[in-house]
This record gives structure tokens, sequence and C-alpha cells, in this order.
């Protein structure tokens, strides 16, 4: 146990390197050699996405552990229709030397891992190898399509190796990504959500507008009093009492019985 942690973090303190150097090839210390660096890809024999294995597929070859780390880009934020670094490291715990053919990856769905949206491409090598005991790391270029909708997505990368002739493959990533739109930091879809948001915003303060002015309106408006006339008449006939027109009244009212 103590010896493989031992491994896994000398490996991790490699990739840390990996900005500065693309490809390390350690030796053994029993060869005691100094390390050697390869700068330029152009030493791996990279030759693009010529090659197709189709839906091949090959066991992994045990002793051999893999990693992967995206320079500079922790979160894993990959920007739709540009292309992305990624590195791949090995670990070759076996007796034999290993020489890397390519390297492949795919984009799926996160909610159904088995639906596929993409294969990227597949980058191939013709000098490429780990020896026996030693670590390497191999960069890998790749970039999702343009038209890909902003969000997370599955990313698979796949090494393909040989070992004495024999194929091997291994999965040095199976994790998420964030696709990103490019030109900007608002999507589209960020784009739309903002507008509708405003839009409510201002229908609710138009609502709130009307209710306050209709409230207003109520309590500014009078009531009506409607003013009684038996009282004025009752006033009116004691004030007309021995008067011509009230003499004149008893007598109507009279000739009426």
């Amino acid at each position: 146990m103590a010896s493989k942690a031992f491994r896994i973090f000398f490996l991790a303190l490699l990739l840390l390197a990996s900005p500065f150097l693309q490809v390390v090839r350690c030796q053994s210390d029993a060869d005691v050699e100094s390390v050697k660096s390869v700068e330029d890809a152009t030493d791996l024999g990279i030759i693009g996405d010529e090659q197709d294995f189709g839906d091949a597929s090959f066991s992994p070859a045990t002793g051999v552990d893999t990693v992967c780390v995206f320079p500079k880009n922790s979160a894993r934020i990959v920007v739709a229709g540009e292309e992305t670094e990624l590195l791949a490291g090995m670990k070759n715990d076996g007796d034999s030397s290993l020489n890397v053919i390519a390297i492949k990856a795919s984009v799926h769905y996160t909610f159904d891992h088995r639906i596929l949206i993409q294969n990227l491409s597949v980058q191939g090598f013709n000098n490429a190898s780990v020896q026996a005991s030693t670590q390497a790391t191999f960069p890998y270029f790749f970039a999702v399509s343009k038209y890909l909708q902003p969000g997370n997505f599955d990313l698979v990368g796949t090494i393909i190796y040989e070992i004495d002739q024999h194929p091997y493959q291994s999965t040095f990533f199976n994790g998420t990504i964030e696709v990103v739109e490019a030109g900007g930091f608002l999507s589209t879809e960020s784009v739309f959500l903002v507008t509708l948001g405003a839009a409510l915003i201002v229908l609710f303060g138009l609502w709130i507008h009307g209710q306050i002015q209709n409230l207003s309106k109520k309590t500014k408006r009078a009531p009506k009093v409607e003013v009684g006339t038996r009282a004025s008449d009752a006033s009116l006939d004691e004030w007309l009492e021995g008067t011509a027109y009230s003499q004149s009244s008893s007598n109507k009212s009279k000739k009426k019985k």
C-alpha cells in the first residue's frame, strides 16, 4: 500500500510539472541516468486523426496506471468549437516497455452514459513509448462541436497502446466537463432567462402601480349624503302660520273635506 501510494504521489507531481515539459521520460534508478525531457510534440510522432479504430475495444494491461490533467484549467471548462488540451499520464510498472498507439475520446450525456453525443478526434503516435518502471505524459488536443448546447457532459478519454505486439487500452479520464459558448460569458440561454426575468419584474411593477392608483381613487371619492325635507317643511309651516298662505291652505283643506 505504501509503495502504491508513493507511485501515485510521484505521478501527480510529474503531471503538475507537465505544462513545462510536454513529455518526460524518467529512467529507472538502477540505470542511474538523468531525466530526459522531450519539449517538441513532433518527437512523439503525432500523426493527427488519420487512424480509425472503429468500435474496437481492448482490455487494460496489468501494471499500467493512468491519470489525466487539464493544464491551467482545473474547472475543466471547454469552449465549444475551440481546441482544448489535456495531458494523459501513464505509469508502467510492468516488465516490458509499451508503445502508445493513439488517444481518443468521446462525449456522452451525464444522465445516460450510454447515449453518445460526439466521437472526438483520434490522435495517433508513431514514436511514443514508456519503458518499464517509468512514467510519461502525452498531450491530447480535442474540440467539441460548436453547435453543442452549453451544459455539463461526460468526457471519456482512452489511450491505446501495445506491449509485445498485443493491443491494450486504458481509460485515463471518465468525468464531467462544462461546455460553454465562445465569445462571451453569457450564453443564449442566460440572455433569454435574464430578459424573461426583467420582463416579469416590469409587469409586476405595473400591476402594483395600478393597484395603488385604484386604492387612492377609492379613498378620495366622497360619500353621498341625502338631505331630508321633512324637518325643513315643518319649520316652514311654523314660520307661515297665521299668514295669508296658511289661511288659504286651511280653506283648501276644508273644501276637500
